[in-house]
């Protein structure tokens, strides 16, 4: 959830503070802080609301020069939103920021009261920098170890010590830190968008242990006071990948990166003859020997993503296959063993649920597979095998590009095990290959609807609900577009089975009532028809999408996308294009902000 950045260097804090935040701004936006050494004295500066606030106070303070900072922007948790709740907190010698939740907060709270110690914020984090205050007696390594005993929960912390100044100590368990030494000092930051300006070349720290950061090195100490060695990581990007472009905002900038993104993401794992290779992910050809169950596993977009991998799986490899939402599964007790293998699919890789239904499935005995962007995160570390997507990175909160990767890698996995396994012969599967390189000039074309999609908005931003419905893998991908449409425009939306309208959905549909009809799949086509039929009777205002230009009556729509045709299967690539951009539009056209929506965060690192 939250962003934190730390540097300490030779160069002016403040700066590399704020673009760093601005930078992390997607993981939250309700409050902004920093803190830094002037004078070996720690100051601090926060507001309420977004960076750019906290830059215009930061520009209306007296003029200071710091090469030692650490900075914080807030998806709140524990406590409202209010400048007292705002990072960094300040507990005697110890001003820390913090990405995570402590779950025995309370407890620590009566434990300190004890002594005569009380929070002025309604925060857990400020219970921290209590708690490392009340355990530091001159020694930041003891009393750092010392707290990690304590404290339950997932932490990223960021620390600056009053007697310590320019050195920066930082610690992790669960909630993501990477790190990188440069020209300009040392940098810390829950994800590398912020390190990209000054190193390529990164790392990851490892839970449970420390970082001191100085202007001239990072060390790394493990529980046992051990330094260690962490591996360095490489990223494949670069700055610009990471900027709007030109683009009013991130959000249509990623809309238009998915050719690009899935040529990067297919392309590679295409080998002579037109099949899937993917050897050099270090998937193992045999992987589904013995395996008679799959589980898909994730949240979010990337759950809807595994409803339309069931789909392929279970028609190509007749394997059964659940898509379980992580939050619930972990908690379910559920049955796997070693004849099971379970799929986790994560943008960022650092998912609390997804992370916890990860090591569930380990515990469990089953084969992990992970489908992930960010290399070296947590998922990406701890499943048997990875899988991962080269959307670059993702900064608007909606998720446009990851998702149509996420896809992509479904769909080369399902052809890849269906080779394996002998149902689809070399012939069919290269067929199959072809039809999945087609998508991206399809999607290329579709791009081109953008007036169509802000036209039909216009329509759309006044409404107060809508609807989506499909059969199979338009059902499935009505979903997305469903969650894609509510948050980033407010509006009430829901998704159903078009089949299932006469079981008590119908009642909802009125005059004027929006219904995005998805009618992609030449099996159901004619069932969908009839279903359009049924909500048009009732007086909705039907957007049509097909795939391809058919259409036996074109009174049964007031606005029909006929996608450039697909081999069925396929559709769902074109199709999501379309609701990403009727989204947009609408959210664009209700004057809101369409990367930042309120109450979201990018990367939900907590559960």
């Amino acid at each position: 959830m939250c962003g934190i950045i730390g540097f300490t260097g030779q160069s002016q804090a403040k700066n590399v503070l704020l673009e760093g935040l601005e930078s992390l701004e997607y993981r939250g936006y309700d409050s902004a802080g920093m803190a830094y050494f002037n004078d070996n004295v720690i100051h601090t500066i926060k507001t309420t609301g977004k960076v750019s606030s906290l830059r215009k106070k930061v520009e209306a303070a007296p003029k200071f020069y710091s090469t030692c900072g650490i900075g914080h922007t807030r998806w709140a948790t524990h406590g409202g939103v209010s400048h007292i709740n705002s990072h960094p907190h300040t507990f005697g010698k110890v001003t820390l920021i913090h990405n995570g939740i402590i779950e025995n907060y309370h407890e620590l709270e009566t434990m300190l009261a004890a002594e005569g110690k009380h929070p002025v914020s309604q925060t857990d984090t400020e219970i921290a920098a209590m708690l490392i205050d009340h355990l530091y007696q001159g020694n930041p390594m003891e009393a750092l170890k010392k707290t990690m005993e304590f404290l339950e929960g997932a932490y990223a912390f960021c620390i600056l010590l009053e007697d310590r100044p320019g050195v920066i100590y930082c610690l992790r368990n669960g909630s993501p830190l990477v790190a990188c030494h440069c020209e300009e000092g040392s940098i810390i930051a829950s994800d590398m968008v912020a390190l990209i300006k000054y190193s390529k070349e990164y790392f990851v720290l490892p839970e449970q242990h420390i970082a001191t950061l100085t202007k001239d090195q990072i060390t790394v100490f493990d529980i046992n006071d051990k330094v260690v060695t962490p591996k360095m990581l490489y990223m494949n990007w670069d700055i610009s990948s990471a900027m709007k472009g030109g683009y009013p905002n991130y959000m249509l900038k990623e809309i238009h990166e998915q050719p690009e993104a899935l040529r990067s993401t297919i392309i590679p794992r295409v080998r002579e003859g037109n099949l899937p290779d993917l050897s050099k992910d270090g998937i193992p050809h045999n992987i589904l020997d013995n395996v008679n169950r799959i589980i898909i596993t994730a949240c979010g977009t990337a759950m809807h993503a595994g409803l339309i991998g069931r789909v392929m799986f279970e028609r190509l490899l007749r394997i059964p296959v659940t898509v379980e939402i992580a939050s619930e599964f972990r908690y379910q007790n559920p049955i796997m063993d070693k004849n099971t293998l379970v799929i986790t699919i994560s943008q960022s890789g650092e998912t609390a649920d997804t992370l916890a239904a990860l090591r569930l499935a380990k515990a469990g005995n089953a084969k992990t597979l992970s489908i992930v962007n960010v290399k070296g995160s947590s998922i990406a570390r701890e499943s048997d095998y990875v899988l991962y997507t080269h959307a670059g990175p993702e900064i608007a909160v909606a998720s446009t590009k990851a998702y149509t990767c996420q896809l992509s890698c479904l769909y080369l996995l399902a052809f890849a095990f269906a080779l394996e396994k002998g149902r689809l012969s070399e012939e069919d599967c290269s067929k199959e290959m072809e039809n999945l390189l087609q998508i991206i000039p399809a999607i290329e074309k579709t791009l081109t609807f953008h007036s169509l999609a802000e036209d039909i908005s216009r329509n759309l931003k006044d409404c107060e609900d809508l609807f989506f419905i499909g059969r199979g893998l338009d059902y499935a991908l009505s979903c997305e577009g469903s969650i894609k449409l509510k948050e980033i425009s407010y509006i009430h939306s829901e998704a159903y089975a078009a089949g299932e309208l006469k079981h008590g959905t119908l009642s909802l549909v009125t005059e004027g009532t929006p219904v995005i009809a998805l009618a992609t799949q030449a099996n159901v086509y004619s069932k969908m028809i009839s279903n359009i039929r049924e909500v048009r009777a009732r007086g909705a205002m039907v957007i049509l999408i097909t795939n391809g230009s058919d259409l036996i009556d074109s009174s049964i729509c007031d606005y029909h996308f006929a996608l450039p045709y697909l081999a069925g299967d396929f559709a769902p690539f074109t199709a999501a294009i379309v609701l990403q951009m009727l989204a947009y539009y609408t959210s664009v056209g209700r004057g809101l902000d369409v990367d930042q929506p309120r109450n979201l965060a990018k990367s939900v690192t907590v559960e």
